[in-house]
This record gives structure tokens, C-alpha cells and sequence, in this order.
């Protein structure tokens, strides 16, 4: 009796890891039922341990064929890059599906205007500054004669220290002080238009050195290019939309729970997440990254209308991408580690 009662032990082991394998919850239910018909018995006080194998495998098959604690779909973080300038769009090496870097260089809209304004603005700094050496050149000329009577003044207050000066002296230097320094601030009062011209060029000379250095298409991060909006030779205007990349190789799956699963979960957990994969599901690793604080209806994507007036929550679950998970693609999510295949 023991090698009978021992062969039909690992025909139940063998029952279980086909009907798992395949993750078919129908086919465990229906070799429990044959099992019940068995007229085999197994007697407790004899056989306690192999019943307690056989109860373990049979609700470890119930378990791993069970509902999933969530359902989802997966989605990454889009980026749509946009003109920032205005112009023909010159060049623009972008095809959908393309695998680009970040700082990558792909096109640039015609930059001819801007270069042209650039020079004009040059020509016109050089005519003003010309206009203002004159004006220069004679606050250089006071500037020297005020250093002369500042010097004529110093000497005057030493004559006078040894009685050899007099105070009109002193005075007339004092006053021809006063008056050059005047002579100095009117000029600089006349030159300060000239001043505020020159200053407002320069300013206007750095923006269009922005525009022309916005007017290069450098790729913002290493992703993969979803849609192409503009193709080279269209006319294109600052905000219009060229094209959306995203990085894929990092997926979020975003899925809804009960408030009663809460308390299974943490930010930083791991998880297992399952697509279907032919006629199995494939599993993959993931961490939960972001937990709502607020309850919100269940989605309308959602199929049945008892569960879409339901309250939820919204989780995201970071997965990595092994090539096969798409934008959009539904997933399951487990609380427990499995590595069902």
C-alpha cells in the first residue's frame, strides 16, 4: 500500500505543476474532482504527512490561478519637442521610431533674418560709437585739466601753510575746480543718450544670438521617437509641435485598487507584473513608485459598469522594458513574487 499511496502523490505533484504551468484554473478544478471520486483512502494516523503535502499543493494552485490584485496599462512619460523660433525648417533628421540621445543634434530652422539683423545692428553700434569720440575725447581733455588744478590746489594750501600764499589764491584754484568738474558732468549729460543707444544695441544683439542659438533642434532626453508632426522644408512657428519622443526602456503601469489593498502595499515594494505572452502570461519585476492620497471613480476604461462607481486608487508600478512592453498595453499587477512564465 505505501508505493501505491506514494505513486499517487507524485501523480498529484505532476497534476499540479502542468495545471500551473499553464495557468489553466479549470484544469485544477477538474482533477480535484476526479480526485474526490477516487476510491483510494488514506488513513489519517498513516498518512498525515502526505495529506498535508497534497492540501499545500492544492491551495498553492488555487492561489497562483487566482484573481490579480490589479489591473492596468502601461504608459511612459512623453515629451513633445516644439519650435522656438519662426522659419523654414531647414534641416530635420527625425524619423518615427528613431533611437535618439540626450543633447543630440537632429536640424535647425533657417537662421538668414536673424544674421542679417545681426549685422545690421553692428553697422549701427559702429556709426553711433564714431558719433561719440568727440564727445569723449573732450571729457578727456577736462579730465586732464581737472588733475592740473587738483595738483595747483594742493600746492596753494602748502604756500599757504608757510606764509608764502594767500587765500584768493587758494579760492581761484578752488573755483577753477568747480567749474571743469561742471564742464565734465554737461558733456557726460549730453553723451548719455548716445550712452543708452549703444546699451540698448548690445541687448538687442544677445537676443537675436538666442534666437539664433534656439533656432538649433537638439533633442531633450534618450528615448525613442514616437510621432513626426513637421518634415524639412515647411514653414514652421515658435510652439508648433515637431515631434514626441519618450523613454521606453523605463514603462509605468498605472493600475487601480480597492482602499481595503492599502494597507499590502508601499511605495518601494516589489511586485510582479504579467502580460499575456501566447498561451501563458510573462512576468516581470516591478516597484511601486507612486501611491494617490486621494480616492477617485474607477476609469471608464473599465469594462463593467459595477466596478467603474467604485472608488480606487491610482498606483504606478516602475518596470523595466525589456523591448516587449508597448505604451498602452494591459498588465496585471500581484502583490506576491511569482515567476510564472
Amino acid at each position: 500500500m505505501l508505493l501505491k499511496d506514494i505513486n499517487n502523490l507524485l501523480h498529484l505533484v505532476h497534476i499540479y505543476a502542468e495545471g500551473c504551468k499553464h495557468n489553466k484554473k479549470q484544469f485544477c478544478e477538474n482533477q480535484r474532482n476526479q480526485r474526490e471520486t477516487n476510491t483510494y483512502s488514506m488513513t489519517y494516523s498513516n498518512y498525515i504527512i502526505p495529506l498535508s503535502l497534497v492540501a499545500t499543493i492544492l491551495f498553492s494552485c488555487d492561489k497562483s490561478n487566482g484573481k490579480a490584485d490589479g489591473y492596468g496599462n502601461f504608459e511612459a512619460t512623453e515629451i513633445t519637442v516644439s519650435a522656438e523660433n519662426n522659419g523654414k525648417l531647414m534641416q530635420f533628421d527625425v524619423n518615427e521610431g528613431d533611437q535618439l540621445t540626450k543633447d543630440q543634434f537632429i536640424g535647425y530652422i533657417d537662421t538668414i533674418p536673424l544674421a542679417l539683423k545681426r549685422e545690421q545692428l553692428f553697422i549701427s553700434k559702429d556709426i553711433i560709437s564714431s558719433k561719440s569720440k568727440g564727445v569723449l575725447s573732450q571729457i578727456n581733455v577736462l579730465n586732464a585739466k581737472l588733475k592740473t588744478a587738483q595738483t595747483n590746489k594742493t600746492r596753494s594750501e602748502n604756500l599757504i601753510k608757510d606764509n608764502a600764499g594767500t587765500q584768493k589764491q587758494l579760492d581761484d584754484v578752488q573755483g577753477e575746480i568747480e567749474v571743469i568738474k561742471n564742464q565734465i558732468r554737461s558733456v557726460e549729460i549730453q553723451n548719455a543718450p548716445v550712452v543708452n543707444e549703444l546699451k540698448s544695441i548690445d541687448i538687442q544683439l544677445k537676443q537675436i544670438d538666442d534666437q539664433i542659438d534656439k533656432s538649433k533642434i537638439v533633442n531633450p532626453i534618450n528615448g525613442t521617437v514616437l510621432t513626426k508632426y513637421s518634415e524639412p522644408g515647411e514653414i514652421t512657428s515658435f510652439g508648433r509641435p515637431l515631434y514626441k519622443i519618450a523613454n521606453l526602456g523605463s514603462m509605468q503601469l498605472r493600475v487601480y485598487i480597492s482602499e481595503t489593498q492599502l494597507a499590502n502595499i508601499n511605495i518601494g515594494q516589489e511586485v510582479t507584473i504579467k502580460i499575456d505572452d501566447a498561451d501563458t502570461m510573462k512576468a516581470y519585476k516591478g516597484i511601486i513608485s507612486w501611491i494617490a492620497s486621494e480616492a477617485e471613480f474607477t476609469p471608464k476604461i473599465i469594462q463593467t459598469k459595477e466596478e467603474r462607481v467604485a472608488l480606487v486608487y491610482a498606483v504606478k508600478v516602475d518596470v523595466t522594458n525589456d523591448g516587449s512592453l508597448k505604451i498602452g498595453m494591459p498588465a496585471e499587477l500581484w502583490f506576491y513574487n511569482s515567476n510564472t512564465n
